[in-house]
């Protein structure tokens, strides 16, 4: 089965990069701008990890890492800012400062969801 990522970064160089990295690590990437597009997705949908920008326009990070732990519970969400880590909130799984690597998506999926498998 395919590890589906939500990705959410109003950056579009950010956006790429992060979508690049998951998918060449196996992963279905679901690559959305705004925590509005992220919250405007089907309840019922399948997610396996939450990768949340904190700094997003209307609604931040701190408040999307809120809402979404509501409509998908269990689900992992590691948090990708340039802000220093311990300003993340601290509901994440995760931790992903920028500038990202692959060697750290890479760890993080490893970490994080269960069954993944290195490709």
């Amino acid at each position: 089965m395919t590890t589906r990522v939500l990705i959410v970064d109003d950056e579009p160089d950010q956006l790429g990069l992060l979508t690049t990295y998951f998918t060449r690590a196996g992963c279905t990437v679901l690559a959305v701008s705004s925590a509005e597009q992220a919250l405007s997705l089907p309840l019922e949908m399948h997610l396996d990890l939450m990768v949340l920008d904190l700094l997003l326009p209307r609604i931040n990070g701190w408040e999307l890492t809120a809402h979404l732990r509501e409509r998908y519970p269990g689900c992992p969400v590691a948090i990708t800012s340039i802000l220093d880590v311990e300003h993340y909130p601290q509901q994440a799984e995760a931790r992903l400062p920028k500038p990202v690597t692959k060697a750290q998506v890479r760890d993080l999926l490893a970490e994080n969801v269960p069954g993944w498998v290195s490709r």
